[in-house]
């Protein structure tokens, strides 16, 4: 098989490309650990051929051992009885191949036995994953639990459990929606007290929880008597034993090889996670949005499959004496899933790119002394990046995943009758892509994390800078086009901050989403466009499509056209059921 990192020309422009050394410096600091650990890099030039190894690492276990047996494992699925849930082999497999290349820690500081790789790097080797087998991402890419656990627990803590995670020994889930508490994690329910020893303990139930046979498990529990929203909840590390229950796995559209798991907790152990009443306010919003990132590399592998699947299949299927990939119609189809996997993933990197600073400086924001020259410099930079960061990681999840979606769909329409077959791997694709959009906060939960971002200018700064470059020729051409996108999309923003209207901002904000990340990836892509002539096509197609989908969703939103928000029980009428 390919090793999906070198057999991929998109992911080898970006990596050429990176200038990471901000990234690597926050990362690395001094490059003193080269000095204790024999894999540590001594210099920048060291570390970005380490992170290139490793991926080349990723990618050939990807081709050779994960993708294929992803057929078999949708078959099989995840298996439960009486209490037990059992991987299917070829999960048992690809997790092996993963642990025994030491791949299990992946962004883990060294001194746990960890790689210590920066968060882009993390979001390449998911898409990998994902490319190979989307349900086993949903095990490889819970490594975020363990990054809560580094970044908020106790060192005691973090010696018990990071090492085991690095191993491959254990593998962990975030437990934290209930049947009555899906995205308003506000209302989580399960209760945690302590007993007469002082101990933790832990009572009810927790329903839709990825991978939650898990033997890790941090869970969002109220800890606080007579509370009723956020300021109640606190986190636990609880480990799974008798007193923790897997009632059932779901029976689901897709991801068949990820168990998702109800669980009763019935007076289980667990251990405070920081401290108590911040369960929700800080460790939960960091680990949701370390998943969002990770769940849009996630829909951006699938999309790379399937746009991979239906050029084979165009190129060989040949119809009216000709190959289909010569007909406008399916040519059309396939130029707007390559501009798709590509744009996506431009935006995907950035976001990762980011993080990356956002971490890097918040951490060193911490622990820098208030004497240091730099602290002032420090603190405004974490400050920056962290309001980038909240923007950046709805939107790429946002667009990544509805992306995916689109092009699974696309894909499929290529194969005709033959992509609804389960002869070919595109409806295991579509099918598991659907989840993408949904599961650690929905597309439109996403648009109400970026309409928050640009009513407070979250971007202003990144724009600003990539406004104000020079460009020449054509390029220049298309970069007027994308200040022009900015500023309908600002003019947008503007008109429903004037409305004042709650509700009609929020039916507007899907479209002010869409004008968001349309912009965005522009800029991107205009600096990319320099860098080579294939991004320069990629980038006229994209802009000036997008150009014109921007204009529609301008005058759409600037109509003022709320009949939904008025007549929505006339327009569903019959239909409603009767009280």
């Amino acid at each position: 098989m390919a090793n999906f990192f070198t057999d991929n020309a998109d992911i080898q422009f970006q990596f050429n490309r990176m200038d990471l050394r901000e990234v690597v410096a926050l990362k690395e600091g001094d490059f003193a650990e080269g000095r204790q650990y024999p894999y540590a890099p001594a210099s920048y030039d060291d570390a970005m051929d380490g992170y290139r190894r490793i991926l080349d690492l990723v990618g050939g276990i990807c081709g050779d051992v994960i993708a294929p047996r992803a057929a078999e494992v949708d078959l099989e699925g995840a298996q439960y009885h009486d209490g037990v849930v059992t991987y299917a082999k070829g999960t048992q497999e690809a997790m092996k191949a993963l642990s025994g290349a030491d791949l299990m820690g992946f962004t883990l500081p060294r001194r746990y036995g960890g790689l210590n790789m920066p968060t882009i790097m993390y979001v390449a080797a998911i898409e990998m994953v994902s490319r190979a087998d989307a349900a086993l991402m949903t095990i490889f890419g819970l490594q975020d639990i363990a990054e809560t656990i580094n970044s908020f627990a106790s060192e005691e803590q973090k010696q018990r459990y990071l090492p085991r995670f690095c191993t491959g020994e254990v593998t962990g889930a975030m437990v934290l929606t209930e049947p009555d508490a899906g995205s308003d994690l506000q209302a989580v329910r399960l209760k945690a007290y302590q007993d007469e020893k002082g101990v933790w303990r832990m009572n009810g139930v927790k329903r839709f929880i990825t991978n939650g046979c898990g033997d890790v498990l941090l869970v969002l529990a109220r800890s606080e008597e007579g509370t009723k929203d956020g300021r109640g909840l606190s986190m636990f590390i609880c480990e799974k034993g008798p007193k923790v229950y897997i009632r059932r796995i779901e029976d689901k559209l897709g991801i068949h090889g990820s168990p998702t798991c109800e669980i009763h907790f019935r007076d289980a152990e667990g251990e405070l996670v920081g401290q108590r009443r911040r369960g929700l306010t800080r460790y939960v919003m960091s680990l949701m949005n370390g998943a969002r990132v990770g769940i849009a590399a996630q829909g951006q592998g699938i999309a790379e499959a399937a746009y991979r699947d239906a050029l084979a299949y165009a190129v060989d299927r040949v119809q009216f004496g000709k190959a289909i990939i010569d007909m406008a119609q399916v040519s059309d189809l396939l130029v707007d899933m390559k501009v798709g996997v590509e744009t996506g993933r431009s935006l995907l990197y950035e976001t990762a790119r980011v993080v990356d600073l956002c971490q890097g400086y918040e951490h060193l924001a911490e622990t820098v002394e208030r004497s240091d020259p730099r602290a002032r410099e420090i603190k405004e930079k974490a400050a920056l990046y962290r309001k980038q960061a909240a923007i950046l990681t709805p939107m790429s999840k946002y667009y990544c995943c509805e992306m995916g979606l689109r092009v699974t769909s696309a894909a499929i329409q290529v194969l005709g009758g033959s992509g609804y077959m389960r002869d070919y791997n595109l409806e295991r694709y579509y099918r598991d892509a659907r989840i993408t959009t949904i599961y650690e906060g929905t597309t439109e939960l996403q648009a109400v994390a970026i309409l928050a971002g640009l009513q407070g200018e979250a971007l202003a700064e990144w724009f600003a800078a990539r406004a104000a470059q020079k460009r020449e020729g054509e390029i220049a051409l298309l970069a007027a086009l994308v200040q022009q996108m900015q500023q309908r999309l600002a003019d947008g923003v503007a008109f429903v901050k004037k409305e004042g209207h709650p509700d009609y901002t929020d039916l507007m904000g899907k479209r002010l989403s869409d004008m968001a990340c349309w912009a965005v990836i522009g800029y991107l892509l205009l600096e990319e466009a320099s860098a080579s002539p294939h991004k320069r096509i990629i980038a006229e197609k994209f802009i000036r499509d997008a150009a014109i989908r921007t204009v529609a969703h301008y005058t759409a939103i600037t109509s003022g056209n709320d009949i939904v928000l008025r007549e929505y029980k006339t327009l569903l009428g019959p239909d409603l059921p009767k009280a």
